[in-house]
Order: C-alpha cells, then sequence, then structure tokens
C-alpha cells in the first residue's frame, strides 16, 4: 500500500528549509502505490470542496483548490525528475502505465460540474469585487482555465474530451521515451587519431572518457545530444565524420525502427484538432493562444515573417562568404548543413579574429556558476550558499541555499544537475520542485538548473562554449524567476505566466554574461587564472551579432512548422508536411530547423509549447525592449532599473495580466524595433 510506512514517496517532506524531497529513500518500485495514493486523496478532495454545503466563498472554493493535492504534488515533482534525469527501462514502464491516470485526474477536476458551478458562481458574483487584486486574479484564472477545458460541454462531450487527454498523455510518454532511446542508442565512432583531426583538446578528451564509460572498444565517440554533436560539427576537420554526426542528429526520430516518432506524433496531432474542435475552436492553436498574450495565431505568423525575411537576408551573405572560403580552399562543393558551423567559425576567425576555442579556456562552468550568483547578488540582493545536509539525486547535483544578502533570510533551494549522461533527456531547463507561497505559512521555493555538459577529464575544468554559457544564464533566468517570487498563492507563483511571457525573464538573463564585470572577474583562464583580455573582450563585442541570422532561421523555421501544424486539422505526413512549410517559406537549403518535426520534443513531449514555440521570439522582443531599459538608464546594473524589474516582474508570479505587467516594469507597451536593433537587422519604419 502507498501508505505504508516505507513508502517516502508519500510521506511530507521533512528537514530544512521547510522540508526537502528526501532523494536518499526513493524507489522506483514505490512510484506506481504512491502515485495511486495521491491521485485518491486529491480526487477525495475535490468532491469535498465540490460537495461543501456551506455558501460558496473564496476561502472555501478557491483556496481550498489551492492547497488540495498536496501529497500528489510532491510525488509528481519526484516523478518529473526521475522522468527527465534518471530514466531506466523500470521507470518507463511505471511512466507508461501511470501518465494517462495522472491525465485523467485533471479531466475529473475540470469536469465537475458541481465544482465549476462554486466558480462560476464565485467569478460572476458581487462578492468578487471585494477580493483583493490578487485573489481577483485567481479566481479569473481558475474559471478561464476551467472553460478551456471543457467545463462548460456536453456530458457526452466532456466525455470525449477526458478520452483524448488520456490518450494524448500516453502518447507524450511514449515519444519522450522513443527520443530518449534514440539520443541514448546512437553515436558516432571515433576510430583513430585522425577522425579527431580538429577537435579542441577538453572535447577530444570528453570523446575518449565518453567511450570508455560505454564500454566501446573504440578511441572515442560522440553522443547524440545537441551539447555533443554541435561542437563536433563546429571543430571537426573531418567533413565526412561531420556528415555522419549530422545524420544521427537530425534523424532522431525518423529512422527506421521500433523507436520512430511519426506515427506517434500524427496520432497527436489528430487528438489535438479534434480536441479544440469539440471544445469550439476551428483548430488547436486557436484554442491554445486563447489564454496567451498573442491571442491569435496570425498575430505570430505576423511576427515570425517580420523577422524572418532580414534573417534569410543574413544567412545569404554569411553563406556568400562561407562558400568564398571553401572555393579559396579549391574544394568542389556547395555549403551543405553538416558545414554551415564549421565554416561559419572559419569566417568569424577571419572576419573578426574571433576564434570559440580562443575563448573558452576562460569559460570554466564553475567559474560562471560563481558569475550568475554575483549577478543575482548585484541585482536582486541574492546570496548563494552550497549546503551538504540535502538529499540529492544523482552525485552530480549539488545543492546551493539562496537568501537574501541584506537580511541573511533563507528565500529558497537552488539544485545544480549540470552533466550530460545516460537516461537523462538532452537540453537545458529550469524546474520548479516547490512553488513560493504563503497562504498557510511562507514556504520557500525549491528550483533546479539541469543541462547537458560533458565532464572531460578527471581534476580539469569543465570548459564549456561561449553558446552553452549564454544557455547557462538563460535557464538561471527561469530559476530566478521561481525564486524572486512573493506571492500568496502557488497557482500565481514565480513561472505560472502565460507561455509567451514566461522566457522573458530568461532570455533577458542572457544579456549579463557579456558584461565587463561578469568577463573580468569570472571569465578567467583555467591555467594562468588571467581574466579574458580586453583584446578579445573587444572581438567578441564586434562579434555580438555575428551568425545571429543563422540562430533566427533555425529557431524560426521551428516556430512557423509548429504553428502550422497547429493551424491544420488534415491528417499529415510529417515528411511532406516539413518539406512544403520549409518551401513555403524560403527555407535556406544550407540550414535545417532547430527541431525537426519527428524529435520536436517541445511539442510532442507535452501541450507544453505546442502552437507556442514562437513564444522565444515573442519574448525576445519584450527581452530586446527591457534590456534597452537599462542601457537608457545607468547601464546593464542600473539598481533603480533592477528593482523595478524584481518589483513589477520577477516578484509578481502571475497575480496580474502579464501585458499590464511589462507596462509596469517600462511605462509602455514593447516596441517590436528593439529586436531588429538587438540582433542588427534593417528596422521597420511605422507607417
Amino acid at each position: 500500500m502507498a501508505t505504508d510506512a516505507t513508502n517516502f514517496l508519500v510521506k511530507k517532506w521533512t528537514g530544512p528549509y521547510g522540508g526537502v524531497p528526501a532523494f536518499n529513500e526513493y524507489k522506483v518500485s514505490d512510484f506506481k502505490p504512491a502515485l495511486e495514493f495521491a491521485i485518491q486523496e486529491k480526487l477525495d478532495q475535490i468532491d469535498a470542496i465540490a460537495n461543501n454545503l456551506e455558501e460558496v466563498s473564496f476561502e472555501n472554493t478557491v483556496v481550498a483548490l489551492e492547497l488540495s493535492g498536496k501529497t500528489l504534488n510532491q510525488v509528481q515533482t519526484v516523478f518529473g525528475i526521475y522522468r527527465s534525469n534518471l530514466s531506466s527501462p523500470e521507470f518507463n514502464d511505471v511512466d507508461t502505465e501511470m501518465s494517462p491516470r495522472l491525465a485523467a485526474i485533471n479531466n475529473k477536476m475540470y469536469q465537475n460540474k458541481k465544482l465549476f458551478s462554486r466558480i462560476e458562481k464565485l467569478y460572476k458574483s458581487d462578492a468578487k469585487g471585494k477580493l483583493n487584486e490578487e485573489q481577483q486574479r485567481l479566481v479569473w484564472l481558475y474559471y478561464t482555465d476551467f472553460v478551456k477545458e471543457g467545463a462548460e460541454l456536453s456530458e457526452v462531450d466532456k466525455e470525449e474530451v477526458a478520452k483524448i487527454n488520456q490518450e494524448l498523455a500516453g502518447l507524450f510518454t511514449l515519444f519522450s521515451q522513443k527520443l530518449l532511446a534514440e539520443e541514448n542508442d546512437q553515436f558516432l565512432e571515433l576510430r583513430s587519431e585522425s577522425d579527431l583531426d580538429g577537435l579542441p583538446e577538453a572535447f577530444k578528451n570528453a570523446a575518449i572518457a565518453e567511450a570508455k564509460e560505454r564500454n566501446l572498444n573504440v578511441l572515442a565517440c560522440i553522443g547524440n545530444t545537441r551539447s555533443s554533436i554541435e561542437p563536433f560539427l563546429t571543430f571537426s576537420n573531418r567533413r565526412d565524420l561531420r556528415e555522419k554526426a549530422f545524420d544521427i542528429f537530425v534523424k532522431r526520430g525518423d529512422n527506421k525502427n521500433e523507436n520512430n516518432t511519426n506515427e506517434t506524433l500524427v496520432s497527436i496531432l489528430q487528438l489535438r484538432a479534434r480536441k479544440a474542435k469539440i471544445l469550439g475552436f476551428d483548430n488547436f492553436a486557436q484554442w491554445s493562444l486563447s489564454n496567451k498574450m498573442a491571442k491569435d495565431p496570425q498575430k505570430t505568423l505576423d511576427l515570425m515573417e517580420s523577422v524572418w525575411k532580414p534573417a534569410v537576408e543574413k544567412v545569404k551573405n554569411d553563406v556568400a562568404s562561407m562558400q568564398e572560403m571553401v572555393d579559396q580552399e579549391g574544394r568542389n562543393f556547395k555549403i551543405q548543413p553538416w558545414d554551415y558551423r564549421y565554416y561559419a567559425e572559419k569566417v568569424r576567425k577571419a572576419k573578426y579574429d574571433l576564434d570559440q576555442n580562443e575563448l573558452k579556456p576562460y569559460l570554466q562552468l564553475e567559474n560562471l556558476r560563481e558569475g550568475m550568483f554575483w549577478v543575482a547578488g548585484e541585482l536582486f540582493d541574492l546570496g548563494f550558499k552550497q549546503v551538504f545536509d540535502v538529499p540529492v539525486y544523482h552525485s552530480d547535483v549539488r545543492v546551493w541555499e539562496v537568501n537574501n544578502s541584506t537580511t541573511g533570510n533563507p528565500v529558497g533551494l537552488w539544485y545544480f544537475d549540470p552533466y550530460a549522461r545516460q537516461g537523462k533527456r538532452s537540453g537545458a531547463w529550469m524546474n520548479s520542485h516547490r512553488k513560493q507561497q504563503k497562504i498557510e505559512e511562507n514556504v520557500l521555493p525549491i528550483v533546479s538548473n539541469n543541462c547537458n555538459f560533458i565532464k572531460g577529464a578527471a581534476n580539469e575544468p569543465v570548459l564549456i562554449s561561449w553558446d552553452d554559457a549564454t544557455t547557462l544564464f538563460h535557464e538561471f533566468g527561469h530559476a530566478l524567476h521561481g525564486l524572486c517570487s512573493n506571492v500568496t498563492y502557488p497557482g500565481l507563483s514565480g513561472t505560472a505566466v502565460a507561455r509567451d511571457y514566461v522566457e522573458f525573464p530568461s532570455q533577458l538573463l542572457e544579456h549579463w554574461l557579456a558584461t565587463p564585470e561578469v568577463l573580468n572577474k569570472f571569465a578567467l583562464h583555467y591555467k594562468t587564472n588571467q581574466p579574458l583580455p580586453s583584446i578579445l573582450v573587444e572581438r567578441l563585442e564586434k562579434a555580438a551579432n555575428f551568425n545571429e541570422g543563422f540562430a533566427t532561421v533555425e529557431t524560426i523555421s521551428s516556430s512557423f512548422v509548429d504553428m502550422k501544424l497547429h493551424l491544420t486539422t488534415e491528417t499529415i505526413d510529417p515528411h511532406e508536411f516539413e518539406k512544403d512549410v520549409l518551401q513555403e517559406i524560403n527555407m535556406p537549403s544550407e540550414i535545417v530547423m532547430r527541431h525537426r518535426i519527428p524529435q520536436f520534443a517541445h511539442i510532442f513531449s507535452s501541450d507544453g509549447y505546442a502552437a507556442g514555440y514562437y513564444s522565444y521570439l515573442w519574448a525576445d522582443v519584450i527581452n530586446a525592449d527591457a534590456y534597452e531599459a537599462f542601457i537608457e538608464g545607468k547601464g546593464p546594473y542600473d539598481k533603480e532599473i533592477s528593482k523595478r524589474l524584481y518589483d513589477t516582474v520577477l516578484s509578481v508570479g502571475n497575480t496580474i495580466d502579464n501585458e499590464k505587467m511589462y507596462e509596469n516594469f517600462r511605462g509602455r507597451t514593447p516596441e517590436s524595433n528593439a529586436l531588429m536593433r538587438a540582433r542588427n537587422f534593417p528596422t521597420v519604419q511605422n507607417s
């Protein structure tokens, strides 16, 4: 039984900081009984709220819902951590069985007629006006979420939506497991010294270490994840091997084997289209955007189009420079996608005298982590102290107490899991293990940043690329959004904002990596401890927008395809659809989408970014405009502006309308030309 004293998953978190997950006690075999117990407990709590005979009030309905499901929240948090970081065949079996059952809880909540009746009564009553602004926002959020999820449907339609949601949950799990298997099972073997030609020393050592870890009888190997493949494509002098590495990476989920994802994703798209239609929308994109900042899919397409054309123009110019280099070398080929990063790096060196390998010795992971802490201290008065009395789920993971550097009071906990390993999904992300809230007591947030850096040789510092350093700061921006939260209700806490607003704080923090203060203090050579030379800093500044065309085209092409996938209600052939959309937007042949359809985990491992990948671009407009506020002020460390950012954005969660929130920070709506200026694209003149 899940209530058995030996099942730590259902026990309340104990220990310091208001309780922490007991990772040292959890077992995969405990997940199923723990989830079953926690699911039933939550359903009983929902029924009690729905059947309460007292007059409807904010406290006995909305607050009661906010406090319900505490055990389930805890168990699901740990379940999600295992899914992303500690996947195994034993865990996958539980995940496959339990994911649809977890989806069923939301169905039962959103479709509970008596419960919705109470929420609707509160939403439409005069009593709502007596609530404070945050409470009114929470009532609005519950009401609109219930309506969006089908609370007003007929019983027959509710049943159909519930069935679809459960089927989708199973398919999301299946897609994720197939993609992870493709990443774990495939790699590029390097058999001789000549196969390592051009690779930086640290990367070479990491590839040798990975071959040993996999028990392969070869010199080295390159794992099938972005953090391994992209450096290989950038530095390997072996064009034949670059093509092979590129091939295994872009064909993840698209091979003729049991891990092919095409059938799975087509089923997901069909179910989403059906669900949207039942809910009264023409397509899934309309349904998905109904509670986002953009509201209308056409607005997102217009934004993409406005940035797409100058980006493609920039790519054409960059490719011309690369092709010239190929021709000068006397090599008879046209630039292909597996050549792009390699020759872009050569052009960067020729144009700006900037070689990534010159930068890398100064980019030590641990120093940059300290740099992030320093930035958080300068901007938001946060201090970080590593703690060792908090259990972790893997030996790679470390934990820091985050405190207010003025008062010394704890603010929350930050877990850091930086390294790639088998069973861990690729990419980088932030997780909220526990949301900040103050309903009954001041509950401290617990957040994590998870990355996939390559460990390298023992006793040597981990050196990362400039792009990886940018990603590190990006994810830390999400973490700060969670840590700085200062709201009453968990449903409005931290990053619980609209999907196309949530990337704004994370993209904004990327700017501080390149500030002289961070580079001088924390970009220190791993052998000499000397800071990044001023000449390199100058070159870095001059090359800041180099390759911006590539990055923009790579990302926006994925955004176009995502949106168009969810605007159609037809049954698609993924290959044909991808080809047609890319042809329609005039995709440069030298670049592929950042996420091809068969491996597009953002949109097929959950509904999270479905019809929402445009959010990165949308948030980047806001980010570019917001950073200009600092530049117009006293610079990146302007205390007055960082305090305003904290007061109007980071600390307020989703307690007010996100557009209004930004206006409170900037004094106006964001100006789209700020993005064009940031990327050094031609700006659009308003007539």
